[in-house]
C-alpha cells in the first residue's frame, strides 16, 4: 500500500504584471496557508518521505513552507515537467519514485491535479489552492501506478476548514 498526498500550490500573487506565470510568488494568504497545511501533516503523522514539486515559484515556495512546518527532512525534487502538467505527467513522475518511499507528496497545478485525483479515485473533487488530498493506493511499487489503479480518498483538507478547527480548539482551551 502506498500513500499519495496531492497538494495544489498555495495562493499566488498577481501583483507584478512583469512576472511570467512561472515566476509568480505566493501572496499573503498563500504564505499563511502553506505552513498551516504542513503543520497539519505533522500533527496527523503524515509527513511525506518524498516531496516532488513543480518548478514554478509558487509551487516551490509552497513545498519549502510545507517541508519546514511539517518537519520533513529530505530533499525536495523540483521538476520542470510538472509545471502546468496533465495528469499523465504526474503519473509518470510518480512511477519513477523509488519504492523505499511509501508516502509521497506531489505539489502542482490544476487542472492536472484534479484530473489525477479523479483518475486515481474515481471521484470528482475540487482542489482549490493549498488543499491536500490524502489517497491510499493499492500498489506495492510506484511503477504499478496507472489509470487502472483504484485508489481511495482518505481525506481532503482545505485550509479554511483547518483554520476553523484550529480556532475551535483554541476556544475550548480558553474555557
Amino acid at each position: 500500500m502506498k500513500t499519495l498526498l496531492l497538494m495544489r500550490h498555495a495562493k499566488s500573487s498577481w501583483k507584478d504584471p512583469q512576472l511570467t506565470d512561472h515566476e509568480r510568488p505566493l501572496n499573503k494568504r498563500g504564505k499563511r496557508d502553506a505552513p498551516l497545511m504542513g503543520q497539519l501533516l505533522h500533527e496527523r503523522r503524515l509527513v511525506p518521505q518524498q516531496i516532488i514539486s513543480s518548478s514554478a515559484v509558487r509551487a516551490r515556495q509552497t513545498a519549502e513552507s510545507v517541508a519546514e512546518s511539517s518537519g520533513y527532512a529530505g530533499d525536495i525534487m523540483y521538476l520542470d515537467r510538472l509545471y502546468l502538467a496533465e495528469a499523465d505527467e504526474y503519473i509518470q513522475a510518480l512511477r519513477e519514485v523509488p519504492d523505499q518511499f511509501d508516502r509521497v507528496m506531489i505539489i502542482g497545478h490544476n487542472p492536472g491535479l484534479e484530473t489525477l485525483l479523479q483518475i486515481l479515485s474515481g471521484k470528482i473533487e475540487a482542489l482549490p489552492t493549498a488543499v491536500i488530498a490524502h489517497i491510499e493506493l493499492p500498489i506495492h511499487h510506484w511503477a504499478e501506478l496507472s489509470h487502472e489503479v483504484d485508489g481511495k480518498i482518505v481525506q481532503i483538507w482545505r485550509p479554511k476548514e483547518v483554520r476553523k478547527e484550529e480556532e475551535k480548539g483554541k476556544k475550548k482551551k480558553e474555557k
